[in-house]
């Protein structure tokens, strides 16, 4: 019997797996150590995350996006419901480049909010029937097994539920990189920062945008095994 869960030998798939959570663990080592690096680097502007914020907003004539503080490490995010760009702790009163960096590309998404671009839009309506394939696509599938076999169309559902969570984590790399362009752009051309400040930003937000390719690149190899696992043919009756 193919060694799926119930074999007798080594699934050779979870080899996906784990190629997977060591992309995540270096992408996530990665962005820290950058963060870290540069946070030590004070800007030459002296202004906080929040004040660069607020210039780079206003400067784009965004007025009615407010800037507040949010508890945590790297959690930093803009809430288009609410239209507040919240800046974790290590952000919002830090003056390093890093920090600033940081508040830029959470500005460029709020600057991507207000002009409609089209991959967030897309990326938006995604994101219900992406949280609804992502949680019930391993029930469906197990479903199926259990009462259909490897070829129940219950099966087939729960994978095809699964890559509509894989298409959200793929419509999100170029909405990441261009609000990190969005960012690298405006803080050059406000000259909030300048020469290697925006050097370091750039590598801050470069370090930052893997941890979305390895999350994209694990989500890919999951749904592969997925596929090898219980695609095709019912091997029930191998």
């Amino acid at each position: 019997m193919y060694g799926y869960g119930y074999g007798y030998r080594l699934d050779p798939t979870i080899f996906l797996v784990l190629i997977g959570v060591l992309l995540s663990l270096w992408a996530q080592n990665r962005v820290n150590s950058t963060f870290a690096r540069y946070s030590r680097v004070r800007s030459f502007s002296g202004m906080t995350g929040a004040e660069a914020a607020r210039r780079l907003l206003n400067a784009q004539g965004i007025y009615d996006v407010t800037v507040q503080p949010v508890s945590g490490k790297l959690t930093d995010h803009y809430d288009p419901r609410t239209k507040v760009v919240k800046l974790s702790e290590s952000v919002y009163n830090a003056t390093s480049v890093a920090a600033i960096g940081v508040a830029a590309h959470e500005c460029g998404h709020a600057m991507q909010h207000n002009e409609g671009y089209g991959p967030l839009r897309f990326r938006s309506a995604l994101v219900p029937v992406a949280n609804f394939g992502s949680q019930l696509s391993w029930p469906m599938i197990l479903l199926g097994i259990l009462f259909g076999g490897l070829g129940s169309p219950l099966v087939q559902v729960g994978i095809l539920m699964f890559s509509l969570a894989v298409l959200f984590q793929l419509v999100t790399l170029p909405v990441e990189f261009n609000a990190s362009s969005r960012a690298v752009r405006l803080l050059d051309s406000q000259g909030i920062l300048s020469g290697e400040e925006v050097d370091g930003t750039r590598k801050v937000l470069k370090a930052a945008a893997l941890t979305y390719v390895a999350a994209a690149a694990g989500s890919i190899l999951q749904l592969l095994r997925l596929v090898i696992l219980f695609g095709g043919r019912d091997r029930d009756n191998d």
